[in-house]
């Protein structure tokens, strides 16, 4: 388990990649504009 391990957060970060073990962040814009528009809807 290490930089070389595809399943563990390290070997993540190492590779660039993501997944189960590291997740990409939500992005919080998009969710605030649908939040808008339906306020405006109703």
């Amino acid at each position: 388990m290490g930089k070389g391990d595809r399943r563990t957060r390290r070997g993540k970060i190492f590779r660039g990649s993501y997944g189960k073990y590291r997740l990409k962040k939500k992005k919080k814009r998009k969710l605030k504009r649908l939040q808008e528009q339906q306020e405006a809807a109703a």
